[in-house]
């Protein structure tokens, strides 16, 4: 079977929680391409250095400096349209070109392939009137979208809107648990009473790590840094980034005014893929610009306390590695879904 594989560009997340996924379909004999933009396809090509790629239409939204995001994601709208459209249209430029048995997008609203099939979407990928199927998968942990308050009345409406996306593909993976009461996602990932038709494409298919992925060094698919590696328990404080600009330098420059001086030694993880992997000291405290997935698990295991944006794969890692306990968890200001993954973690369901 082919796969193709396209994670969102917005923060690491998403195509860091591809990573066990496309690991699991190369163990199983499959081929996988990688599709995307930006720093998310960085990640996975980093990863797996011998896959073949294609660029997908660029996704470069922006936080406000503020601690609300409202304006900022609703002047984005036009845009995050716009990107969709484009999505899909290079999607079927790919498929005239190429033969995919299963396409897999993680919230990349255009992936989608249009008519129906016994057995997945029917696409005309030679322009000559032959059909094949093409199974199309939709991964997020958002069937309902959380809003800031005095906005919640909104999110019956977003949740329709995101329906009228997801409902285009052929099913719905959400990386979580199916009981809510263990998940990880909580309200976010599960839609309760409200179950139709279209809601019995979802599937549960338990928490996604990176770090529970198996490394396959002999087809070369494992991670390339670049970075001398040191003793990871060195480091009191380990501090992962990630997310959109410019609050992910803001928290970055909070971080290194908080402890510096303090004596303890601390690893600032810029969560920036493409930047040249050099290692910086500022007295007490080392910042690279990423990390190899078996550096960073040394790291964080080592860590007597871990700080990092309350994102929902980032939770999922930390969850792997059970150190969910020792995490100070920020949220980006004003991304209400971050808010309330935090405000669940911080009353002890971990």
């Amino acid at each position: 079977m082919k796969i193709l594989v396209a994670p969102l560009n917005w923060g690491l997340g998403h195509a860091s929680r591809c990573v066990p996924l496309i690991q699991q379909w190369l163990n199983e004999g499959h081929e996988v391409v990688l599709a995307g933009d930006g720093d998310s396809l960085t990640l996975l090509r980093k990863h797996f250095p011998k896959l073949r790629y294609a660029y997908l239409a660029p996704l470069r939204l922006r936080y406000s400096n503020g601690n609300s995001q409202v304006w900022a994601m609703a002047k984005s709208l036009p845009q995050l349209l716009k990107w969709g459209i484009q999505d899909h249209v290079m999607l079927g430029a790919l498929l005239k070109e190429e033969r995919f048995d299963r396409v897999v997008s993680d919230n990349r609203f255009g992936l989608f392939v249009k008519g129906e099939g016994a057995n997945g979407r029917k696409a005309n990928v030679n322009g000559e009137g032959a059909n094949v199927h093409i199974e199309t998968i939709y991964i997020t942990h958002q069937l309902q979208i959380r809003l800031p308050k005095g906005w919640r009345w909104a999110e019956g409406l977003l949740r329709r809107w995101h329906k009228r996306i997801w409902r285009h593909y052929d099913e719905v993976w959400v990386p979580d648990y199916a009981d809510e009461a263990k998940s990880l996602s909580r309200w976010l990932g599960h839609l309760g009473e409200r179950q139709g038709a279209e809601e019995k494409k979802i599937r549960y298919i338990g928490p996604l790590s990176r770090f529970a992925a198996d490394r396959d060094v002999r087809n070369g698919n494992e991670m390339v840094t670049g970075m001398p590696r040191e003793s990871a328990e060195a480091y009191a404080v380990v501090a992962v980034l990630s997310g959109l600009e410019p609050q992910r330098s803001i928290l970055e420059r909070e971080i290194v005014q908080r402890y510096q001086g303090s004596g303890q030694r601390v690893l600032v993880v810029q969560g920036l893929p493409g930047k040249p992997m050099t290692r910086v000291k500022r007295g007490n405290i080392t910042i690279v610009p990423y990390m190899g997935d078996e550096e960073l698990q040394q790291a964080l295991l080592g860590a007597q306390k871990i700080i990092a944006r309350s994102g929902y794969s980032t939770i999922m890692d930390l969850h792997a590695l059970g150190v969910l306990g020792k995490a100070e968890l920020i949220p980006t200001p004003g991304q209400s879904e971050q808010e309330y993954l935090a405000e669940v973690m911080a009353k002890g369901e971990k």
